[in-house]
């Protein structure tokens, strides 16, 4: 019988930068190094188990130092973003606190945090489970079905639940059209063009009556630029053959976790980890 609690897969890079400008820079650890978006991340890890109860949790990394596939097929793709030295130099230790939590980290040189999204949702479906897929990037939605839920963040730390229906009725069309609908419209932050002169609805009214974008291209829509235009869809396609660690039910260690908290000087976040411990045990018994 499948395991009725979902895997939950989350994008660390999205939540970590996101922690990291939105937590005080004074929050610090032993020998006076940063840790707010150490202490950011953590809290929001730990919200998010202990609210969704998860079989076993994935968090997908991208790699820094190394480009990906994306970037050497457009190298325009995400080009000119520069990071603090600060949330760099965290990005290289929360990935230990994911591993002393007992969960499971994603980061292969070549692949973005997305793409292990996918293929954490691609193998869960595999198994008829259910997936929560934890993220910032609204590239995400395209993951969306009847056993996939997006958790969307919002404000003061409220998650969107999307499914079908609500990227329906966000963008007027369907989880799969939405590589399509990016690689048309484009998208800025990804510093992908998109079509010339077309917009949202332009690019949604499209795929309502063409279905993909190959289908736009096979009726002689923009002729110039299809060559372009399906390397822009590649690019904003998840790739699900991202190489996955084992997923198997996992126990949380939080002993572990707590002391790792403590090694690096932050006390208040061993103490909540404790009390998630003692929590667990008392519920279990």
């Amino acid at each position: 019988m499948t395991d009725p609690r979902p895997l939950l897969a989350v994008d660390g890079d999205n939540f970590a930068h996101r922690a990291y400008h939105g937590v005080p820079a004074t929050i610090r650890r032993a020998g006076d190094r940063p840790a707010g978006a150490i202490i950011g991340f953590a809290n929001f890890l730990l919200r998010l188990y202990q609210v969704e109860q998860p079989r076993a949790v994935l968090v997908g990394w991208d790699t820094l130092d190394v480009p990906n596939f994306r970037q050497r097929l457009f190298p325009a793709y995400q080009s000119g973003r520069v990071f603090d030295a600060a949330v760099l130099e965290q990005l290289t230790l929360i990935p230990d606190f994911v591993r002393a939590c007992g969960f499971a980290n994603g980061k292969v040189s070549g692949f973005e945090a997305d793409d292990f999204l996918a293929a954490a949702t691609a193998y869960e479906m595999r198994r008829g489970g259910t997936v929560l897929v934890a993220s910032g990037d609204r590239d995400a939605f395209q993951l969306a079905s009847p056993a996939t839920t997006i958790l969307h963040p919002l404000k003061a730390g409220q998650m969107a639940r999307i499914g079908p229906a609500e990227v329906l009725d966000r963008y007027g069309v369907e989880p799969r059209q939405v590589p399509d609908f990016i690689a048309l419209r484009g998208d800025p932050s990804d510093k992908l063009p998109g079509a010339r002169g077309i917009g949202a609805r332009t690019a949604a009214n499209l795929l309502r009556q063409y279905d993909t974008l190959e289908g736009v291209l096979a009726d002689g829509r923009f002729a110039e630029q299809a060559e372009a235009l399906m390397l822009y869809k590649r690019i904003a396609t998840m790739d699900p053959a991202a190489p996955l660690p084992a997923l198997d039910d996992q126990t949380p260690t939080w002993a572990t976790a707590a002391a790792l908290a403590r090694e690096w000087g932050l006390p208040r976040l061993a103490a909540r980890i404790r009390d998630i411990d003692r929590t667990a045990g008392t519920q279990a018994r």
